[in-house]
């Protein structure tokens, strides 16, 4: 810490310390009276056995194929803007972030209202044509997956595109190498901390949701129950596996974070 910062640091109001604990204390609560609830003893047979293991199971296959969609989409989608000035940028930027903020609930009715088999904009010409139906089906859960965790890998991705120097990629133009070696050669190397930290917080996410997969995908047992939607059911039959899967997306979701403090949060302290 620098001599300014241990001067700033020294000169901070009171109040702003107590604010920061009340503020703490807030957000630490819950998760305290989380970990509190769980039956360690039995936690491991709890999402390994029954209506947990197979929400479990789904969750973690739907979200890393969700995960997947949002790479090949929001990479492309990131370099357009980042690299490229063009009229109603800002805008197409506020849609792309649009599902950060949306309620899931909304974004749910609003993929009825885009996939859906009777009403839907294409749902009805995907079924007619090549026989797929999104709603209530597991590629259902995985596109309301994909759709809230696509935001989240392209402001990483974006993020990290301005923040390469542009001149390792003219040096590179320089030697001779093409627009797509360039970009396979040098700018995915220097972009790599940066896509890999959009992908693993994108992967969180779409392991979570909760609104618009049980709005578009439906709560069908084996099919399209993902783990946040066993643990709402399962609070009333069986807490103690609710708490125990609650646990795992919590572990989850730290573990992301630790490891992507870095390059998703900013510089290491």
């Amino acid at each position: 810490m620098s001599t300014k910062e241990r001067r700033v640091g020294a000169e901070t109001p009171p109040f702003v310390w107590i604010g920061a604990l009340f503020a703490l204390l807030f957000l630490l609560l819950p998760l305290v009276g989380l970990l509190k609830r769980v039956a360690w003893s039995g936690i491991f047979g709890s999402v390994t056995s029954g209506p947990a293991s197979e929400a479990l199971r789904l969750s973690l296959i739907t979200s890393v194929f969700a995960t997947m969609i949002a790479l090949v989409l929001g990479l492309p989608l990131a370099w357009v803007l980042a690299r490229i000035e063009f009229r109603g940028r800002s805008m197409v930027r506020a849609l792309v972030m649009l599902p950060m903020v949306l309620p899931p609930v909304v974004g749910g009715v609003a993929l009825l209202g885009a996939y859906g088999k009777s009403n839907g904009l294409i749902g009805g010409w995907l079924f007619d044509v090549f026989g797929l139906q999104l709603t209530f089906s597991p590629l259902g859960v995985v596109i309301a997956e994909a759709f809230v965790a696509l935001p989240f890998l392209v402001m990483a991705v974006e993020s990290g595109l301005r923040s390469i120097d542009p001149r390792f990629e003219e040096s590179a133009a320089t030697m001779g190498l093409g627009p797509s070696e360039r970009f396979w050669k040098v700018t995915l190397r220097l972009l790599a901390p940066s896509l890999i930290a959009g992908v693993a917080v994108a992967w969180a996410r779409a392991l979570g949701e909760f609104g618009a997969t049980i709005t578009f995908a439906g709560n069908i047992e084996g099919r399209t129950q993902t783990t946040p939607l066993a643990v709402y059911l399962l609070l009333e039959s069986d807490p103690e596996a609710a708490y125990a899967l609650s646990f795992v997306l919590l572990a989850v979701c730290v573990a992301v974070l630790v490891a992507m403090r870095g390059s998703w949060m900013g510089r290491r302290s």
